[in-house]
């Protein structure tokens, strides 16, 4: 039979990381927000990129796993004390194996796959992101279906063959590369107060001292620049997708919880104002919340262009407030690096 493994409840969440994760942390009896996850996770910031063969694309997430990055779940799970282990492989076979391992074991999975591959998202025919993060929350050998737990707080069942066809998918940018984590929650605990500003501080140097001028506070600005030149490097059919999946990943629509996670971190900057016994968290939390007003100013911009007959005559109004919110952020990011380091 098809059901949820025991202790596994589903619920609407805002980004599949952090939500995924805390559909995990949650069954385990280890109830945290995902807010709390975005901060501890070192999980916000700001990164602009066009690669050869791919859309240009704005981002507002932060340690992704990769070379010289320790991926945001294995951040939280050293600030929880949960021991968080990645696996990857290129070998199907070996991925499939070792998640029907875990599942017949009754073991909630996170893994990441290719949302264009699974058939409850209905996108459009061609559209690929392989970044997504979904919760494996139940599993029936008899018919080689899954359970999978996802934003919307369904539990959607999944067959066997569109999950690993997700799961192995090639697509760039974001292939998932077979890539699942596993969790022990044998030494689980509260974060403590500095570890909690810690994460704050790393946030602030992510943001003001990147290590390309991609990312942070000066990708914002070059994100500006090189959208100009968008009309002169995509053609029109390429033009129109890219501003609508910029709108989708800053709106709450793309998983960002809205104002591309400055909402969020708003939010976590509240919690760590009660744990960190610092008040003054909390009114930096507000000031975000009111540049990720912004942000969402900057989506409703580029949504309107994706719809526009001529979408490059309004590239620089979409780009327009993007102007104020790197100075916004340069001097919000600047005050809360003074406040951790007092």
């Amino acid at each position: 039979m098809l059901r949820p493994f025991p202790g596994f409840t589903t619920y609407t969440t805002r980004h599949c990381v952090t939500g995924s994760l805390k559909h995990i942390y949650d069954c385990h009896g280890y109830p945290i927000s995902e807010d709390m996850l975005l901060g501890l996770g070192r999980g916000l910031g700001f990164v602009y990129f066009h690669i050869k063969g791919a859309d240009p694309f704005y981002g507002g997430r932060a340690n992704v796993a990769r070379p010289g990055e320790e991926g945001l779940e294995k951040t939280v799970g050293r600030r929880t004390g949960v021991a968080v282990a990645s696996h990857a492989t290129s070998s199907a076979r070996t991925a499939q194996a070792a998640l029907r391992e875990l599942l017949e074991a009754d073991e909630p999975v996170l893994v990441y796959l290719d949302m264009g591959f699974l058939p409850y998202l209905k996108l459009p025919e061609g559209y690929h992101f392989g970044g997504h993060v979904v919760a494996v929350a139940g599993y029936d050998p008899d018919t080689g279906q899954v359970l999978v737990a996802d934003r919307d707080g369904e539990l959607h069942p999944v067959g066997w063959d569109a999950l690993e066809r997700a799961r192995g998918s090639r697509y760039k940018p974001f292939p998932p590369g077979h890539t699942w984590y596993t969790f022990d929650f044998a030494a689980a605990r509260p974060p403590a107060p500095a570890e909690i500003r810690e994460s704050i501080g790393e946030a602030c140097q992510q943001m003001l001292a990147p290590p390309i001028a991609n990312l942070g506070v000066k990708g914002i600005r070059k994100a500006i620049r090189e959208t100009a030149k968008w009309p002169q490097v995509l053609d029109a059919g390429a033009l129109r997708r890219t501003c609508f999946n910029v709108a989708l990943f800053i709106d709450h629509r793309g998983g960002t919880g809205g104002g591309i996670f400055r909402y969020m971190y708003g939010r976590f900057l509240t919690e760590a104002a009660a744990v960190t016994d610092e008040p003054r968290f909390a009114g930096m939390g507000t000031e975000l919340t009111a540049i990720g007003d912004l942000w969402e100013q900057v989506a409703a911009a580029f949504a309107a262009a994706a719809q526009a007959g001529k979408p490059a005559d309004l590239l620089q109004s979409a780009t327009e407030p993007m102007r104020d919110i790197a100075d916004r952020e340069q001097d919000f990011w600047e005050r809360l690096a003074v406040l951790i380091a007092a």
